[in-house]
């Protein structure tokens, strides 16, 4: 009985393993059979790319860093974020971003991607506190330390699909909320190397070299005088719209904005209207050549008729050094335009720029300011100037030896000739900048006049009344350039300056 038992389990258990096999073999020709049916339904392009192993990166991609994802408009440049990037770099990203890959750092904040790359998203930020200090002068009120912050920045900006772009950022500096850059745009392909973008919202003026370039990439502490004088009474900013078109060499813009945001709805807005362009006759990889120029028409709105200007000549922190206009009253509007020459040859760069404004009074002669400006540079540690030909100004540098990576950083000699003068109004003034590195401030010539030692002592708003004769005048000019040249004026050491306004 037991050995019958025995024999019968035996019988059944190969009977299993046999019909075990059976199995594994139908479900087995089932699958293979499926793989057919799928690979059939596929058109034969397909097959053929899942057949073959790519090798490179396609064609659209190229040149652009694995890194990043976003390849810098020249190569001294960090990589720009979602909304600077061209519509070029925007299709590739979005043609070849790797499913899982949806976060990379770039221009020191992270990207985050999706993994189809049709969205992009980048927080922005900047903190850049100082220090600034005024020694020497025999006027007491001058000779002042300050502290402040040049910027506290917090803001967004990113990309939806290949065309539509965002940016918005506010500004803390002076312990206040203040709205600077928020707008929407679009942007496209116009014809072959030929691109465009359109914004809208609250922008910044793109108007002179240094006016157009940000806080954080300005080759000194504050911009020049150019920059900060031959502006719009409303400022850097205001809420319209733009167009920029570009092009290989070259790019052009023309923007029509009102007032900045300001929550006032009682009155119309002013009206400004400012175009600009640049081109680089000559473009390599070491050497270019910049020619610029732009211009601005503003109408002012009646309930903003104040012409008082008072532009910093020895830092931002330091309200005793500015060109004082006093109070002028009755504006109508303003006009400015100006013009840029430079370039860079290797890690040496120079830069000139000059200006001239006119403020229309009612009742009253226009209000003239004249500017000009000539710096330059040179890069100790063989970075090249961070010059951006895309849109003419400069940007942040891609340093060679980062200090974070046990390098020297990026170090580099500056120096700065500019000039300042004020026409027109009851008490003109001039006023003339040296900066090798620091900042020289000479002398402020109000009615014809060198005002030294009559502006050391006497109390400010007060004007001096004493007549000169024309020799005097002669006499006190050559004593002005005579002190510029032996730098007997007002040092002042910088470690920043003006409000950030771009």
């Amino acid at each position: 009985m037991v050995r019958e038992q025995k024999d019968l389990l035996a019988r059944q258990a190969a009977e299993l393993e046999t019909m075990k096999a059976r199995l594994d073999a139908i479900e087995a020709n089932a699958v293979e059979q499926a793989a057919n049916r799928q690979q059939l339904a596929l058109p034969s392009s397909v097959v053929t790319a899942q057949a073959q192993v790519p090798t490179k990166a396609p064609s659209a991609m190229q040149g652009l860093p694995a890194e990043s994802g976003l390849v810098p408009f020249a190569p001294q440049l960090v990589p720009p974020g979602p909304a600077d990037a061209s519509i070029a770099m925007a299709r590739a990203l979005a043609a070849a971003n790797p499913a899982g890959v949806t976060t990379k750092w770039g221009a020191g904040a992270p990207i985050f991607r999706s993994a189809d790359g049709s969205f992009s998203f980048k927080p922005r930020g900047r903190i850049i506190e100082d220090v600034s200090s005024t020694v020497g002068s025999r006027y007491d009120g001058r000779n002042i330390t300050t502290t402040g912050a040049r910027a506290l920045r917090l803001g967004i900006e990113g990309a939806v699909g290949t065309h539509f772009i965002y940016q918005f950022e506010m500004d803390f500096s002076e312990n206040t909320a203040d709205v600077v850059t928020a707008y929407v745009g679009w942007r496209n392909h116009l014809f072959d190397k030929l691109d465009y973008d359109i914004r809208l919202g609250h922008l910044v003026n793109d108007r002179s070299f240094e006016g157009i370039t940000g806080s954080d990439s300005t080759p000194f502490h504050d911009r020049n005088v150019v920059a900060n004088a031959i502006v719009p009474q409303r400022g850097y900013y205001g809420l319209g719209g733009q167009v920029r078109i570009f092009g290989p060499t070259w790019h052009f813009s023309t923007q029509l904005t009102g007032d900045r945001i300001d929550g006032d709805q009682r009155v119309a807005d002013g009206r400004t209207v400012i175009v600009r362009g640049h081109w680089n006759p000559v473009k390599n990889d070491g050497n270019i050549v910049h020619v610029g120029a732009w211009m601005f028409d503003e109408h002012l709105s009646s309930a903003q008729r104040n012409l008082t200007r008072g532009t910093v000549i020895g830092g931002r922190f330091n309200g005793a050094l500015r060109v004082q206009t006093g109070t002028l009253d009755g504006g109508t509007g303003t006009t400015g335009y100006g013009a840029e020459l430079g370039g860079y040859a290797g890690p040496l760069w120079i830069m000139g720029e000059t200006g001239h404004r006119t403020a229309r009074r009612l009742d009253a002669p226009s209000f003239q300011t004249r500017a000009s400006s000539l710096s330059g540079g040179y890069f100790l540690t063989g970075e090249l100037p961070p010059y951006n030909p895309r849109t003419g100004q400069f940007d942040q540098p891609d340093v060679k030896r980062p200090v974070f990576d046990g390098g020297t950083g990026a170090i580099e000699l500056t120096a700065r000739y500019e000039t300042l003068r004020f026409s027109n109004i009851p008490t003109p003034g001039e006023g003339v900048g040296n900066d090798p590195g620091r900042e020289l401030v000479s002398e402020l010539l109000h009615s014809g006049h060198v005002q030294r030692d009559a502006l050391e002592h006497r109390q400010p708003g007060r004007r001096l009344h004493r007549p000169r004769r024309r020799r005097d005048l002669r006499h006190a000019h050559l004593r002005q350039l005579l002190m510029a040249v032996f730098q007997h004026v007002l040092p002042t050491s910088q470690h920043s300056i003006e409000r950030d306004d771009s």
